[in-house]
């Protein structure tokens, strides 16, 4: 009877034991994101993925800022016997980590970091929340899309007429003035637009917003807009129907102050002459 005892509460030990090591693994279907691994002896208690949603994340000066694209959420829940990490412990993990990529910490307090990094023309952007102590915390990935514009060359001449001017918004590598992939599409579109109308003489004008030093985007948006002269000529059009221009940021058409107008601002526009 004894020996029946002791292997009945053996039992029920392994059972807890294995019922324990069960509740530590990862949520079926969840893993970690690409961008950001989790922090030693945690385990995703739950997570959800959706192709596209809205969050609330906060700029440099703590206010809100709406993001749309792809949206991943992850809770980590710690393993339990494992020492807890402060909660400053874990949001400076994550932001150093994501700097050790080329990222940035955005903006931060005690318990939360707001990150970004930058990479292959698309933005994401990090919540960060410690809690319960340093027992848990919670990440928000939200993946922006560099915006590709669509535009004909119809549009541009109509634009041209009207107002004398069209903005474009042409993706170029991070701080260079090679013309992405994706905006090949609209240089292919000014082409067709030149060589439908001979008589039209345009200036390629580059505009930045007003991240880094006034005379390195002024240089930049000068790049920028012989890029796109470089790329027409390729395609057939005589260079002196073309001229290029940088103007940097001193012209913006947005405020600088939200991502929003940065965006807007970060653009080339076909000046008819």
């Amino acid at each position: 009877m004894k020996t029946t005892k002791v292997l009945c509460v053996l039992a029920v030990v392994i059972l807890l034991y294995a019922t324990h090591g069960a509740m530590a693994q990862d949520d079926p279907g969840c893993k970690d994101h690409p961008v950001l691994s989790r922090m030693p002896n945690f385990y995703i208690d739950s997570c959800e993925k959706k192709d596209f949603d809205q969050y609330l994340f906060a700029d440099s000066k703590g206010k809100k800022l709406a993001v749309e694209g792809s949206y991943t959420f992850i809770k980590y829940v710690l393993k339990e016997g494992a020492k807890a990490p402060s909660e400053t412990q874990i949001i400076r993990n994550c932001s150093n980590a994501i700097q050790k990529i080329g990222g940035a910490t955005v903006f931060e307090t005690r318990d939360q970091g707001y990150l970004k990094t930058e990479k292959g023309g698309t933005t994401t952007w990090i919540h960060v929340r410690a809690h319960s102590g340093g027992e848990a915390y919670d990440l928000v990935i939200v993946e922006k899309k560099a915006m590709v514009q669509e535009v004909t060359a119809g549009d541009m001449l109509a634009a041209l007429n009207k107002q004398g001017f069209v903005a474009l918004y042409i993706n170029f590598d991070t701080n260079k003035a090679t013309i992405k992939p994706e905006s090949k599409p609209i240089v292919d579109q000014i082409a067709v637009l030149l060589k439908d109308n001979p008589g039209l003489n345009v200036s390629v004008e580059g505009h930045t917003d007003n991240t880094g030093t006034a005379e390195r985007n002024k240089t930049l948006s000068q790049e920028r807009a012989q890029s796109v002269v470089n790329a027409l000529k390729a395609a057939g059009i005589d260079k002196k129907r073309l001229n290029a221009v940088g103007w940097g940021q001193e012209k913006p058409m947005a405020d600088n102050k939200t991502e929003e107008g940065k965006a807007k601002n970060r653009r080339v526009e076909i000046v008819k002459k």
